[in-house]
């Protein structure tokens, strides 16, 4: 991703430190957060100053080569910091695919560990830049998509999933338009998928998480595309919640609804969705917001009725039978009820 004129990957590490770009700061502040040990890398995964399912899996995967490089060759340490690591966002597949191929490879070295790490980092760029010219290929001139949630640069370690056929279809000069769901209560799609979309100059509007029906109804909706944070084997897929929502009505007005995800992101142990874990976050993020008055100070104000309680799942399963394709490294894959368990041995 571009910022400022210069190029940047969402999370990255450097000696025993991992840096990663803020998102809790976005869209106001740009700026970098460190995170030295592997208990603030958890810290800052469970908190969201990173996040998406990309890069949850690269810092996962720092967090745990950070944990060797803090072990001193104490197994109960580096037993206890896998845990840990685990624990930050339960959702997440491509999470726990990074810790377990990083806690495989430290066990032959620390240096095994930290170079295991980076090329999972590498990887996900590469898959991420596969999935966007496969994606392309989906996208017409004047095409108008939905997304929700965010899925491009900062979901990712750079390109994303959901937005990188985007950016590469306006790179290739197609004329799109992008309506982006504000995505409550974290409003990902407000704060993160609008910024990026303004810094690659994409044509592009926010609107309500409850106005895609409308939109659709009115046939100003060409496709969606969203990403996914755990794909069952039969391709149920869970994503931020409200997705289910979009494919039904998708669905409803015969709208092509696309999954962009890498098989990092499918857990073949799973046969379908039922078994996913759905991460339950604080009624806090419902029931207050963030933002900067004119001056810039950042304030936290509540919205909702004193003595209110709120429910806040962060994730919904839409069904395969609701998916029209899904868009991976390894090309378009239509579900037809069919098994992705047969692509598992060339991940």
């Amino acid at each position: 991703m571009i910022v400022n004129g210069s190029h940047y990957r969402t999370n990255w590490l450097k000696g025993s430190t991992v840096f990663m770009i803020d998102q809790n700061a976005l869209p106001f502040e740009f700026r970098i957060h460190e995170a030295r040990t592997c208990s603030e890398t958890c810290d800052a995964i469970r908190t969201m100053i990173t996040r998406g399912a990309g890069a949850i899996g690269a810092a996962a995967g720092f967090a745990m080569a950070q944990a060797y490089l803090e072990s001193g060759g104490d197994q109960q340490f580096i037993e206890k910091a896998k845990n840990g690591i685990e624990s930050t966002r339960p959702t997440a597949h491509n999470l726990f695919y990074a810790v377990e191929k990083v806690y495989k490879a430290g066990k032959t070295s620390v240096e095994m560990a930290l170079k295991e790490a980076q090329r999972l980092a590498d990887e996900n760029v590469t898959d991420a830049e596969l999935i966007a010219g496969y994606g392309n290929e989906l996208i017409k001139n004047n095409s108008r998509i939905l997304t929700h949630c965010n899925a491009g640069w900062l979901g990712f370690v750079d390109w994303g999933s959901a937005l990188a056929p985007v950016y590469k279809a306006h790179r290739d000069g197609k004329n799109i338009f992008v309506y982006a769901d504000e995505t409550r209560p974290r409003s990902q799609g407000a704060r993160l998928t609008a910024w990026e979309l303004v810094n690659e100059g994409v044509p592009h509007t926010i609107v309500p998480d409850n106005a895609g029906a409308y939109l659709m109804s009115k046939g100003i909706i060409d496709l969606i595309i969203v990403g996914a944070d755990r794909i069952a084997a039969n391709g149920d897929t869970a994503n931020k919640i409200g997705t289910f929502e979009k494919a039904i009505v998708a669905r409803e007005f015969g709208i092509p609804f696309y999954i962009a995800a890498p098989f990092s992101t499918v857990d073949f142990s799973l046969a379908d969705g039922r078994d996913i874990p759905i991460e339950e976050r604080s009624q806090e993020e419902v029931l207050y917001i963030t933002g900067p008055d004119e001056f810039g100070k950042i304030h936290r104000i509540r919205t909702a009725a004193y003595n209110s309680t709120a429910l806040n799942p962060a994730f919904d399963v839409t069904p395969a039978e609701y998916i029209t394709a899904f868009i991976t490294e390894k090309g378009i894959i239509r579900p037809n009820n069919a098994d992705l368990s047969r692509f598992k041995s060339n991940r």
